[in-house]
């Protein structure tokens, strides 16, 4: 399938209410905010080839606190936007004296985005199950594009990463992705990652990773590069409705929260 390929300000509608992700309303029309591919499935979104995290409502974010006011912790999320988290958003009561204890700057937490306003004021919440700070294992920071590809089309690629390294592991939206294990397992799975990364645009990744993890590198080394051009990736197939990645990102960090309790 043919897929057309936009630039920042191209014109892509003149109805307003085909507004989706990665776009923008002005007169009446609807424009490109991204260089990306078009999507025209339901609402018209665009898929950025890559740039920063833009939150959206109900995304798994990995923060980091960079600041401590009376009433909100204030967390870089890899965005131009940062994000507050109020206290009353902490999963239990908390003396705003004693807000620097619970959390003080550079802790890193995970948290979902609440609400984002129409001036990007991006609230966050911790009051959902697993949702804590961090005091063990690694964040490894990916490009945000990249994250359907870690996920994997029905969650299978985390899932053959948690299962074939022993770690547990979260994936933020935000390209933030937390790890835990033994440090040869982490090891591994930072490796493993890396690799997807690289050959993110190549065929067969799935089985690739899978014989890496095995430790068959030299079959690993011998699969074929060939960039998918044509098909712009298979996370970018998986991609072409963006609101039915979202939610399969969804239900599995729920089930990996599950998992950790």
């Amino acid at each position: 399938m043919e897929r057309e390929i936009v630039i920042p300000g191209q014109l892509l509608s003149e109805n307003k209410a085909d507004s989706g992700p990665g776009t923008y309303v002005k007169d009446g029309k609807v424009y490109s905010l991204l260089y990306g591919v078009k999507n025209a499935k339901k609402k018209i979104s665009v898929i950025p080839f890559s740039g920063k995290y833009i939150p959206s409502a109900r995304d798994y974010v990995i923060g980091t606190v960079i600041e401590v006011t009376p009433s909100n912790w204030i967390f870089n999320i890899g965005s131009p936007y940062d994000g507050l988290l109020h206290v009353s958003e902490y999963p239990r009561r908390v003396e705003q004296v004693m807000m620097a204890e619970y959390m003080g700057i550079g802790t890193p937490v995970l948290l979902r985005v609440k609400d984002v306003s129409s001036s990007m004021k991006v609230e966050l919440t911790m009051r959902e199950r697993g949702l804590r700070a961090l005091s063990a294992g690694r964040v490894i920071e990916i490009t945000p594009t990249k994250v359907p590809r870690i996920i994997g089309h029905g969650g299978s690629m985390v899932s053959m990463l948690k299962k074939e390294t022993n770690c547990e592991i979260f994936v933020g939206q935000n390209g933030r992705i937390w790890i835990k294990g033994k440090d040869s397992e982490m090891d591994l799975l930072t490796e493993a990652i890396e690799l997807i990364i690289k050959h993110s645009h190549t065929s067969g990744l799935t089985d690739r990773i899978s014989l890496f993890l095995k430790g068959d590198e030299e079959h690993v080394s011998e699969k074929d590069e060939t960039v998918l051009e044509e098909d712009l990736t298979e996370d970018t197939k998986d991609s072409e409705d963006e609101s039915e990645i979202r939610e399969d990102t969804y239900r599995k960090v729920d089930a990996l929260l599950e998992d950790d309790d």
